[in-house]
């Protein structure tokens, strides 16, 4: 099988490690078969997209409709090594899956409109699939309502005429939408588990995503989750696209 490629922002080396980890277990994927190449530590090399079944953004802590001015030099690079890509990806319709960051980065290549209008904090939310998500292979097997882990600064509040919105939640109404027929982002984080999201209010205590003062609490809810249905996403999404 030709691997999947994992392109990864997060410069804290336990939260990298722990997102590879939850994507290997998730997809039901050996090292081998998820490459993984961290943006925010060197420019991203020249990619021969033959060589693998498809690619894959993971989460970032970079906010991709913050002012210019407020961006750092890394995250600038970033998002322009970014949109390159995406210029190859759309024009190919090849398989994309971007998770939270794939909204910003996929969402404002497509034209959406991005900004702060439907941040969520960290935790869980229902997700409700649409008629189309219902009938989209990569949500396959999926119930109508799910529970998904989320947390983010910004999201969605308009889709382009020519994406198709398979999901949403009353706190957000894009979580996830398809360009094409190959090319998907969610907003919620289909490889994110209790666990997980323990490990990142842990680091991310002070990233802006909650008062500081509250991480213990927030992390003594968050074991208290039982979050399984998303993880979907990913087992159908490299089942579907490994070739």
């Amino acid at each position: 099988m030709l691997p999947f490629l994992l392109l990864a922002s997060r410069a804290e080396d336990a939260a990298a490690e722990d997102e590879y980890a939850a994507y290997l277990r998730y997809g039901g994927l050996e090292e081998r078969e998820l490459h993984r190449i961290r943006l925010e530590a060197a420019p991203l090399p020249p990619l021969d997209l033959s060589r693998y079944s498809g690619v894959i953004v993971g989460g970032s802590p970079f906010t991709s409709s913050d002012p210019p001015e407020h961006k750092s030099t890394v995250q600038h690079r970033v998002e322009q090594e970014l949109a390159a890509l995406l210029d190859q990806l759309v024009a190919r319709d090849f398989p994309f899956l971007g998770a939270c960051y794939g909204v910003g980065t996929l969402g404002s290549h497509q034209g959406a409109v991005i900004d702060r209008t439907y941040g969520e904090p960290l935790g869980a939310v229902e997700v409700e699939l649409t008629r189309e998500g219902l009938q989209d292979p990569v949500l396959q097997g999926m119930p109508q309502r799910f529970t998904a882990l989320t947390g983010h600064k910004e999201a969605v509040s308009s889709l382009p005429p020519h994406a198709v919105l398979l999901a949403r939640a009353a706190t957000c109404p894009v979580h996830m939408f398809r360009i094409r027929t190959n090319l998907y982002a969610t907003q919620f984080h289909p490889e994110l588990d209790a666990d997980g999201l323990v490990t990142r209010i842990d680091i991310y205590r002070d990233a802006g995503y909650f008062p500081p003062e509250s991480a213990e609490e927030l992390m003594a809810a968050a074991r208290r989750f039982t979050v399984t249905e998303p993880m979907a996403v990913l087992k159908n999404f490299v089942a579907r696209y490994a070739r």
